[in-house]
C-alpha cells in the first residue's frame, strides 16, 4: 500500500510540474488568419510577429481574399528596409514600409546605397507612432535617457534612424546611451526582465509587444515637447505630430510624439488588375477591417492618396481615379 501511495504521489507531482511548465511557457504569436490558398499568392512582406505590420497585414490579406479572391502570402520580415529590398529585387510583390524609410530608398540615402526604382505606392494606410516605452516612472524626458540602457531598434532599421533623430533633436547621440539593437518583442522581454531602461518602438499603436507588456505590469511612455516635435518635422517632413491616448495602454495622461506613415507598396511588375483588386479590397471593406483590427479606423482615401515623393502603381491610380482622385504614376 505504501508503495502504491508513493507511486500515486510521484505521478501527481509530475502532472503538476508539467502543468506549471505549460502555464509558464510564453505563447507564440498567432499567424495571421488568411486562407490556405494564400500560401501560393503574391508574397506580402510585413514585419516582426509582435508588430502591427504583421497582424494588420494578415487582416488585410484575409479581407481582400474574401472580397475578390486575390491571394496574398503574408510573411514576417525585418521590416521596412528589408521589405523595400525584397520588392526592389522581385523577391516580394507587396510590402509595408515607413514613409521616411521609403524616402531614403528612392533617394538612395541613409539606409540605402542605391536608389530603389522598381517600387510603386498603393496607399498610405495609417500612422506609426514613435513610442518610447519604459517601466521606470522617473524617466520623463528624452534627456533622462542619457547613460541608460536603451533599445534603439535593429541596426540599420527604420526604428534605429527614428531613435537617432529623436536623440539628436534633444542634443544626444547614440554614444550618450547604452544602446542595444532589438526587435519589439525582444525589447519588451528585456524591459520586463530589467535589462533595459527604455525602448524605442515605431509602429501603429497599440502595438502587440507593448500591449502584452502593459497587460502584466505598469508601463510609461516618454513624450516629446512641442519645441522638439517642430524641430523633427522641420528636419524631415515625413514626421507629423501625433497623440497617443492614455487609453491605448492604460497609461497616465495622453502623450505627444511624432509619427510616420505606414505605406503599402508594390513591385512594379505586379499586374494592374492585381493591385486594383488589392486596393479596392481594402477601401471597399473598411468597416469589416476595422472590426478585425483597430488600425482599420484610420483608413481613408485622403491619407491613402497623399504620398507625393513616390509614384503610385497604375492599378492603384485606376481605383483613385474612379473616386475622383488623381495621383502621380510612372
Amino acid at each position: 500500500m505504501r508503495r502504491l501511495l508513493t507511486g500515486i504521489a510521484v505521478v501527481m507531482v509530475s502532472v503538476m510540474a508539467l502543468t506549471g511548465c505549460a502555464t509558464a511557457t510564453k505563447p507564440t504569436a498567432p499567424a495571421p488568419s488568411v486562407p490556405a490558398a494564400a500560401e501560393n499568392g503574391l508574397k506580402f512582406t510585413t514585419g516582426g510577429e509582435q508588430g502591427t505590420y504583421y497582424r494588420f497585414g494578415g487582416v488585410l490579406a484575409g479581407k481582400i481574399a474574401e472580397a475578390n479572391g486575390t491571394a496574398l502570402n503574408v510573411v514576417s520580415s525585418d521590416g521596412s528596409k528589408a521589405n523595400i529590398e525584397a520588392l526592389q529585387s522581385g523577391a516580394a510583390k507587396i510590402g509595408f514600409a515607413q514613409s521616411d524609410v521609403l524616402g531614403y530608398a528612392v533617394e538612395g540615402t541613409r539606409l540605402f546605397d542605391k536608389k530603389a526604382d522598381k517600387i510603386s505606392v498603393i496607399a498610405d494606410l495609417y500612422k506609426e507612432q514613435v513610442q518610447i516605452v519604459t517601466m521606470d516612472p522617473t524617466l520623463k524626458s528624452v534627456e533622462d535617457l542619457k547613460g541608460k540602457n536603451v533599445s534603439i531598434g535593429a541596426a540599420g532599421s527604420g526604428v534605429y534612424f527614428n531613435a537617432i533623430d529623436v536623440l539628436e533633436a534633444y542634443g544626444l547621440t547614440e554614444r550618450d546611451v547604452n544602446p542595444t539593437y532589438q526587435s519589439f518583442g525582444d525589447s519588451a522581454d528585456a524591459l520586463q526582465s530589467g535589462k533595459l531602461d527604455a525602448a524605442f518602438v515605431v509602429a501603429g499603436a497599440p502595438t502587440s509587444a507593448i500591449s502584452g507588456l502593459a497587460a502584466t505590469t505598469d508601463i510609461y511612455l516618454i513624450g516629446l515637447d512641442e519645441e522638439h516635435i517642430n524641430k523633427l518635422i522641420q528636419k524631415n517632413p515625413a514626421y507629423s505630430k501625433e497623440v497617443i491616448s492614455s487609453k491605448t495602454y492604460n497609461t497616465v495622461g495622453d502623450i505627444d510624439t511624432v509619427a510616420v506613415g505606414a505605406v503599402l507598396l508594390a513591385n512594379d511588375d505586379v499586374s494592374e488588375d492585381d493591385v486594383y483588386k488589392i486596393i479596392s479590397g481594402i477601401y471597399e471593406n473598411m468597416d469589416a477591417i476595422t472590426k478585425a483590427h483597430s488600425k482599420g479606423a484610420e483608413l481613408n482615401l485622403i491619407t491613402a492618396s497623399s504620398v507625393k515623393s513616390v509614384p503610385y502603381h497604375k492599378g492603384a491610380a485606376k481605383y483613385y481615379s474612379e473616386k475622383g482622385i488623381t495621383v502621380p504614376t510612372k
